[in-house]
């Protein structure tokens, strides 16, 4: 279906979200206007989130942003956001980010956000985990070199620090675990840690600025709600009028920002981040996760009821994954302005509709 700009504008369910990113970000669509930018991921999570700005942009201010997104399967991505599939200013090409085929053209700026999260696969198939985000990296990273690209975008993760000291609040990016290679068994961090180095190594060699954004925890409109993730179980839990289940024992901390906060972050990142520096990227407002079952319970009109199925080992100190954010306050002024009761409230109200639009 063919949405006209003012249809679009006016039916989208996510206007104020976007309105929000591009109220935060003037200067970044200034620096864009009439720029190609190649982007891997952009089907999942972040990656919807970059489009959908980069068309908003567009529609409401004609900034002629052009996107190239590297996607495993269109006709799939097409059902899921036939809204975008449609958007003259993107193009999509399908493609397996190790060893996808290099767009004929030039781009100035390249994101990668293209991994599999999955932890199943982190768990049964580590190898094939490592080796996608290495191996992916070092592709796009080539891409890049060839396409003359000025700046280099990769979305990285929080687990590059291995294991959180349970004594340490918040995690800041120059924090070095000396034995984080050694004793850290996820192939996922393993990954994102080499590739942190791998793209700080090629913007040094090859003069482009590469920029890294270390990311934690999110919530928001677009994110699993049949995954991993703790929040988007209980929100599903409680969508389905069922009692929310805490697998742990509830004791773990964790933070949450909102898909347009992150939004806002990236954007910034990418044109103002300084080259092969990383900079954490999530909430510093810590929440063990009964907490959190509770908090996503309250939201609801009906309160389900909160399960909890292992019981709390005495003397344990609770296990943290929660950033120090306080180089891209600094830096880059960027800030969290979503509460957290917002942002659920937000992802609820958008995993209610039926299609994106209200036609």
């Amino acid at each position: 279906m063919q949405y006209k700009n003012k249809q679009y504008l006016s039916l989208h369910p996510l206007s104020k979200d976007l309105d929000f990113i591009l109220q935060h970000t003037p200067s970044v669509w200034s620096e864009l206007r009439n720029q190609e930018i190649f982007i891997t991921g952009g089907t999942g999570f972040f990656g919807c989130w970059l489009l959908e700005s980069i068309v908003w942009a567009n529609l409401k201010f004609n900034f002629n942003v052009k996107a190239t997104i590297l996607t495993r399967n269109i006709s799939a991505f097409a059902k899921k956001c036939p809204h975008l599939i449609e958007q003259t200013t993107l193009q999509f090409i399908e493609g397996n980010v190790r060893d996808f085929a290099f767009p004929n053209k030039q781009f100035s700026h390249v994101i990668h956000a293209a991994t599999d999260a999955s932890a199943d696969i982190n768990k049964n198939q580590p190898t094939l985990m490592f080796d996608t985000i290495v191996e992916g990296t070092k592709r796009v990273l080539e891409f890049a070199k060839q396409c003359k690209a000025r700046r280099f975008l990769l979305t990285s993760s929080g687990s590059v620090y291995g294991r959180q000291p349970p004594e340490l609040t918040h995690i800041a990016e120059d924090y070095v675990s000396p034995k984080m290679i050694e004793t850290n068994h996820s192939a996922y961090a393993l990954g994102k840690y080499y590739a942190d180095k791998m793209s700080c190594n090629y913007a040094e060699k090859y003069h482009f600025e590469s920029k890294i954004a270390r990311c934690f925890a999110f919530v928001g409109p677009y994110l699993p709600l049949d995954a991993h993730f703790a929040i988007g179980n209980f929100i599903r839990d409680g969508l389905n009028r069922e009692s929310i289940i805490v697998n742990g024992d509830g004791t773990p901390y964790r933070s949450y920002l909102y898909a347009a906060d992150l939004a806002v972050w990236l954007w910034t990142i990418l044109i103002y981040g300084k080259s092969a520096r990383s900079y954490n990227v999530g909430s510093e407002y810590a929440v063990s996760i009964s907490e959190l079952a509770s908090v996503v319970a309250s939201t609801f009109d009906e309160t389900p009821q909160v399960n909890i199925l292992k019981p709390v080992m005495p003397g344990a100190l609770p296990e943290r994954y929660i950033p120090n954010t306080q180089r891209a306050q600094n830096e880059l002024r960027l800030s969290q302005r979503y509460s957290l009761v917002d942002s659920i409230c937000a992802t609820k109200k958008f995993a209610g509709l039926n299609n994106i639009f209200f036609v």
